[in-house]
């Protein structure tokens, strides 16, 4: 179990991780025609697929308002389309198109090879031991997330 110490030092370090990540991540968008909020939403539309106005805004945390702003843009610049449900036509989906998967895959591509040339100073083990570490701290929020969600129900 970790110490006080321990704890305050790992989330210093996840904290200063994801603010190195989160600008690396800028300047890479920077080479395309998409701003950090667009991308944000283009992540969710290719990993969830198609989504309402509502359930993208839930997912990215902005109002619906300015999710609507926000796929306003991005159907002009042929990122996403709406669709209307086949069976209540009231429904709208967002659609990601071909566009907006491409620079998702750009973007993924350059990230990864930014953390390509920073885990080159690692060896195989500590690579491992990295990602088994990440992918556990991740599981556990995952499902205390879960938990949480499900006492919010009852």
């Amino acid at each position: 179990m970790a110490d006080q110490t321990q704890v305050a030092g790992i989330e210093k370090s996840l904290r200063h991780v994801s603010y190195i990540v989160k600008q690396k991540g800028r300047e890479i968008l920077n080479q395309f025609p998409i701003t950090p909020p667009q991308f944000v939403a283009l992540q969710w539309l290719q990993e969830e697929g198609e989504m309402t106005i509502g359930g993208l805004s839930q997912k990215i945390s902005l109002a619906c308002s300015t999710t609507t702003d926000l796929v306003d843009r991005m159907e002009k610049n042929d990122l996403v389309e709406r669709v209307k449900d086949k069976k209540d036509r009231r429904v709208v989906y967002i659609h990601l198109l071909e566009k907006g998967e491409n620079i998702i895959k750009e973007v993924v591509k350059e990230r990864q090879l930014y953390l390509h040339n920073i885990l080159s100073h690692f060896s195989a083990e500590e690579v491992r031991n990295v990602e088994q570490s990440i992918m556990m701290l991740h599981d556990c929020m995952t499902s205390v997330e879960v938990e949480k969600e499900r006492e919010d129900i009852k």
